[in-house]
């Protein structure tokens, strides 16, 4: 089965304030973490046949990458994480139970945030057609 991957980028001019703080990964939060990842990415996988359908086994591929994740958590409980890797943002997820909260819209700007400070000039999202609200969320944030 094929699908259409759009790559999306903005600018690093004018970038909204956040109103989270992000921390560096936690291996506190490895277990949580794998779990919701593939719990969030699971059913976008599943309908364009994306194997394995849970990316991840277990915590070692995580850990490879760890400093360039983000996580959002309150009282040690996981709310999402974002992924920045240069001037790309990637892996932007919310926990099922924080949904329909503007989680998703706050690690996105705080990931935009940490890559103007980092001087990236532009940034830049790979996300799939069939992800219409994450294409949406990018759209509204200046992403083209």
């Amino acid at each position: 089965m094929s699908f259409r991957v759009f790559e999306m980028r903005r600018d690093s001019k004018e970038i909204p304030s956040v109103e989270i703080s992000c921390i560096p990964f936690d291996e506190q939060y490895l277990e949580q973490y794998v779990s919701e990842y593939n719990a969030a990415f699971r059913p976008m996988r599943e309908a364009l046949n994306i194997r394995p359908y849970d990316w991840y086994q277990d915590g070692r591929k995580i850990l490879e990458k760890s400093s360039d994740i983000y996580i959002l958590t309150t009282e040690n409980k996981l709310i999402g994480s974002v992924a920045c890797y240069g001037n790309e943002i990637d892996d932007l997820f919310v926990c099922d139970s924080f949904r329909h909260k503007g989680y998703g819209k706050q690690l996105l700007i705080c990931a935009m945030n940490h890559m103007s400070s980092c001087g990236y000039n532009e940034m830049v999202i790979h996300v799939a057609e069939w992800n219409r609200n994450a294409v949406q969320l990018y759209k509204d944030a200046g992403f083209e």
